[in-house]
């Protein structure tokens, strides 16, 4: 899939889920108001920070899709990264508040009005999470996008409220009403953790960890004819939007028009190998010694 058509497909996909949480975390907020539920106001906007998280990212993939350009010779795809971490910053905001409303329901005291509707309501909304859920993360594996991926996270962790939500309610419905702000504080900790995920991913990008296994390059190079070698490989970006750079040991007598054809061909199959590579960068050198 070419590079223009991937972005297309991304905010397309961001676009249905971002019209799906607005909904659905304008029904949780109403509902939670009515009833004085605090759980249910607290995913409420959780859910509501999905909406946020999808425009976001939404912007962050508008400013990704651009191509090089003299200021920015390797692209802009690590902006859909940042996007990323533009999601965890709404989900620290929400743990945050869904702790102090936890607490101040705790040490305050009171009871919600839970009814059937809003049992039934609650339900509905978790399986329309988990399809939007399985959605994104198909669409994410799909079009190899961290923004989606992370998108998903945070909506999964929205299923995982959204089900304790369910529990508080009927808790509450029996007669517990210790129960609500006990399973807000469990919200705030599938908050959390949604959240480390991101950071995490975000990370391993934009710290450089490395994309492609070295045995694996490896390989590829030493296929080649006449090819003797290779060293200092090192591979960084995304998982689909890849950088690779490597010395690559040919024979000193040969001549640089050879050497220089044989790099080519180097270079055709690891791209061909590792479709995810923008751009190889070989380095033509004699092998050390050691080698010979």
């Amino acid at each position: 899939m070419s590079t223009p058509d991937r972005y297309q497909e991304v905010t397309l996909v961001l676009k249905r889920v971002l019209y799906i949480n607005l909904a659905v975390a304008l029904v949780k907020i109403v509902l939670g108001y009515s009833t004085g539920a605090i759980s249910i106001l607290s995913d409420g906007f959780h859910s509501l920070t999905d909406s946020a998280s999808n425009v976001v990212a939404l912007v962050g993939v508008s400013v990704a899709r651009r191509p090089p350009d003299r200021n920015h010779p390797y692209g802009h795809r690590k902006y859909e990264t940042m996007a990323s971490l533009g999601i965890l910053v709404f989900l620290v905001i929400v743990m945050v508040e869904v702790l102090r409303a936890a607490m101040t329901r705790l040490i305050s005291g009171g009871v919600p009005r839970v009814v059937p509707e809003g049992i039934g309501l609650i339900a509905v909304t978790l399986v329309i999470n988990i399809f939007v859920v399985s959605y994104e993360q198909r669409a994410g594996r799909r079009l190899h996008s961290e923004v989606l991926t992370a998108d998903a996270k945070h909506t999964r962790s929205d299923v995982l409220t959204s089900g304790a939500v369910l529990l508080a309610l009927i808790g509450v419905w029996f007669g517990y009403p210790i129960v609500d702000p006990l399973v807000a504080l469990l919200v705030a900790g599938f908050i959390g953790h949604a959240g480390w995920s991101i950071a995490q991913e975000a990370s391993r990008v934009l710290s450089d960890e490395i994309v492609i296994a070295e045995d694996e390059v490896r390989a590829v190079v030493q296929s080649v004819p006449d090819v003797i070698g290779c060293e200092k490989i090192r591979t960084r970006g995304s998982a689909d939007h890849a950088f690779l750079d490597l010395h690559l040991w040919l024979d000193g007598t040969m001549s640089l028009q050879t050497a220089h054809a044989t790099s080519h061909i180097v270079k055709d199959r690891l791209m061909q190998r590792f479709p995810q590579l923008v751009d190889v960068v070989i380095h033509i050198e004699p092998p050390p010694p050691a080698s010979r």
